[in-house]
This record gives structure tokens, C-alpha cells and sequence, in this order.
């Protein structure tokens, strides 16, 4: 009954507080929400596309503010008191403006690279709002952590970071693959990145909700201990084989521009399988540490 009391008491003392909008913090979100909404419409201006990383920009662009939105709309009413019932809710938001602050300029870059040209105008609008969105964030994170100190407990601390960087390389994996279907191989890589992909999110959440975290009937870090090695086995097969199955008797071509090349598409799935498995191990490492009673970082 305790807890129902206390969400009875947040929820009867939620107050609408527009002043919130007024300070620093509000005013990075607004800017947020806006440079991504202007960023989304005039990318969808130029119509749609098949190429997913002009699909992956898009949902970054949309993405990113709604839980800006979100977060924005639970402080404006002074909700947060009633999710701190079950996380860290300090850490929750800058763990989030990590994420987006990553998703924006990875977003930006991408654009840049592929829609960019000397008469691409609508692609030099889109990429210099898609910059400046991505700046924003970042500019809430150096305020959370290096003038206001905020310190976080999972998700903005290095092992919740950690998973983020594990889930977003993987994102920008199965976006850059192609040219696998013919080769068997290849396609048990693609399942090898598959296996881990899911289960990650999973993880972040369950550390996220301590409530849920206190009352699985397991040790969640033997789970993650059990779960990164075979995520490092796995990946330790990808890096050997797709590039002796995607590259043996396929040498880059001579006419490969940087934007529209195939081939140096699929040596960006090698090169972030290989980013991926050195985060895999250095999680692997943190995590022993974890069990064995050192303390992390």
C-alpha cells in the first residue's frame, strides 16, 4: 500500500510548470524537438527512398524527439518523483541525450555522405540541420555531465553506455548489409548478428527498472557474463568470415565513389563487426571484473 499511496500523492501534486521550458535544460529540448521536426520534413520533402540509411535518418529524426518530448511533458507536469518509484530518473535522461546525441551526428554523417553534392541544395539544408540537431544534444550531455556533474547509475555510466554502443553498432550493421543472399556463409553472419541484437535492449531495460531487476529469480550479471561470450564468439566467426567470404575475388573497383559503392558499403559491415566485437570484449572484461567484486568504471 505504501507504494499506491506514494503515486497517489505524486499523481494529486502534478502541476502544470511552463517555467521549466524557460531554463537551460528546457530550453535544449525545445531546441531538440524543433531542429529534428524541421531536419524530418525536409528530408520527407524530397520524397521517400529505398536506401536504409535514408530510413534509419528518418527514424532517428523522429526517434529522438518524441523522448525528448516525452521526457519534457513528464517534467513539465513534475511527474518524474512518480518514475523514480522504479529508476534512476537523472540517469534515465542522460543516458537518453547520450543515445540521441549519438543517433543525430551518426544520422548527420551518413546523410552528408550519401545526399551531399555542388548542386545538391535541398541535401546541404537537410545535412546542416541534421548537424545542428545532433550539436544540440550534445550540448545537453556536456551540460548533464561536465557542468552540472550528473552521474549515472547504469544507463549513462560506462557499462549501460556500453550496451548503447553495442546496439547502435549493430543498428548500423543491419543497415549496411548487402550482397549476402547468394552465399550460405554469409547468411549464417547475418544470423550471428541477429542472435545478440535482441537480447541487448532486454538487458538495458531490465537494469534501467530496478524493481524488475530485484525481483528476477537470477543474478543478472552471471546472465550478461553468459550472454557477452557468446556474443564475442559470435562475432569473433563474423569477423572471419565476411571478409574472406565477401571480399575473396571481390577487390574494391576502381570507378568506387565513397557514396554510392557497393563494395565500400559492405566493408563498413566489416569494419563495424570488428568495432562491435573490441566493445563485446571490453564489456566481457567489465563484467568479469563485476563478479569477481572489482569496481567498475
Amino acid at each position: 500500500m505504501g507504494i499506491l499511496d506514494d503515486i497517489k500523492n505524486t499523481v494529486s501534486q502534478a502541476v502544470f510548470t511552463p517555467s521549466t521550458l524557460m531554463s537551460g535544460r528546457g530550453g535544449l529540448h525545445m531546441a531538440q524537438i524543433l531542429l529534428c521536426l524541421v531536419t524530418f520534413v525536409i528530408s520527407a520533402f524530397r520524397g521517400g527512398s529505398s536506401h536504409t540509411y535514408w530510413n534509419y535518418a528518418m527514424f532517428a529524426w523522429s526517434f529522438c524527439p518524441i523522448m525528448t518530448l516525452i521526457i519534457t511533458i513528464i517534467e513539465m507536469f513534475m511527474l518524474d518523483p512518480l518514475l523514480k518509484l522504479c529508476l534512476d530518473w537523472r540517469d534515465f535522461t542522460t543516458g537518453m541525450a547520450m543515445s540521441s546525441a549519438l543517433m543525430t551526428v551518426s544520422v548527420a554523417i551518413f546523410y552528408a555522405n550519401f545526399y551531399i553534392c555542388r548542386t545538391c541544395l535541398h541535401g546541404w539544408i537537410v545535412s546542416i540541420f541534421a548537424f545542428l540537431s545532433g550539436i544540440v544534444y550534445i550540448l545537453e550531455v556536456v551540460k548533464d555531465k561536465i557542468f552540472d556533474k550528473s552521474t549515472g547509475s547504469y544507463l549513462s555510466a560506462l557499462p549501460g553506455f556500453m550496451k548503447v554502443m553495442e546496439a547502435f553498432v549493430s543498428c548500423m550493421i543491419f543497415v549496411s548489409l548487402t550482397g549476402y543472399r547468394d552465399s550460405f556463409p554469409l547468411i549464417l553472419c547475418v544470423i550471428a548478428y541477429a542472435i545478440p541484437f535482441p537480447i541487448i535492449p532486454i538487458i538495458i531495460a531490465t537494469n534501467i527498472l530496478k524493481k524488475l531487476k530485484n525481483c528476477l529469480p537470477f543474478n543478472l550479471d552471471r546472465f550478461v557474463f553468459i550472454f557477452l561470450v557468446i556474443s564475442v564468439v559470435l562475432y569473433v566467426f563474423t569477423a572471419i568470415m565476411w571478409p574472406i567470404f565477401m571480399f575473396r575475388h571481390n577487390p574494391r573497383p576502381s570507378d568506387c565513389p565513397p557514396s554510392y559503392c557497393i563494395w565500400a558499403i559492405q566493408f563498413m559491415v566489416a569494419f563495424f563487426t570488428y568495432v562491435n566485437l573490441i566493445l563485446f570484449v571490453l564489456d566481457l572484461i567489465f563484467t568479469l571484473l563485476g563478479i569477481c567484486g572489482f569496481k567498475r568504471p
